[in-house]
């Protein structure tokens, strides 16, 4: 009888901690579960300082942007850290850039958001990036400060939400642009990724 009901009594509180534990817990791949993380659903901040001046066409670069190094460093260490996300030199953009390429075991749900190959988004030298957006959130992106559309977003269909982002130079301003990058990550994957941070 005392052994029954030591044995029962473990056996639920085992199945107790196991059901906490499910609940806290995601994947290491960083696939969220039970997110309460709804990204998109956030509006942005309004970015501070004066907008960033850019060519305003192709190669659509920024103009008199020099990086902050250590902040430029984390964006680079931090964005590789989104399940299956490869480095490798960009097919798409300006020698030096670096290509944010999907591994093939990623799935690819908005594949004309994608200009080439599987390089969904691609990182100049001075941090700031080329990455498809839904259009709305493109838009609240243009219209808080933090990027623009590129020249060539309505030249196809998918590209419609494809934007410029600012490099950064703050702490809040990196958690900004990681944000929106996992955001482009989900929106051309269909997954719901957590965005690391800084």
């Amino acid at each position: 009888m005392k052994t029954s009901f030591v044995l029962g009594f473990t056996c639920l509180l085992f199945s107790w901690s196991s059901l906490i534990y499910a609940t806290e817990t995601t994947e290491c791949s960083g696939v969220v579960k039970d997110s309460n993380q709804d990204l998109a659903a956030q509006p942005l901040p309004e970015r501070s300082g004066p907008r960033i001046r850019t060519s305003g066409r192709v190669p659509h670069v920024q103009i008199g942007v020099k990086p902050v190094k250590l902040i430029n460093m984390e964006l680079f260490r931090l964005v590789f850290t989104l399940p299956g996300l490869e480095q490798r030199p960009t097919i798409v953009s300006l020698a030096g850039a670096t290509g944010m390429w999907l591994a093939d075991d990623v799935p690819v749900v908005r594949r004309k958001a994608i200009v080439a190959g599987r390089e969904f988004s691609h990182i100049h030298s001075d941090g700031s990036l080329h990455t498809p957006l839904p259009l709305s959130r493109a838009l609240e992106v243009e219209e808080k400060g933090w990027g623009e559309r590129h020249p060539w977003a309505d030249r196809n269909d998918g590209w419609e939400g494809l934007v410029m982002l600012y490099s950064a130079s703050t702490r809040d301003e990196l958690n900004v642009l990681l944000q929106l990058i996992t955001e482009s990550y989900n929106h051309v994957t269909g997954l719901n990724i957590n965005t690391p941070v800084y």
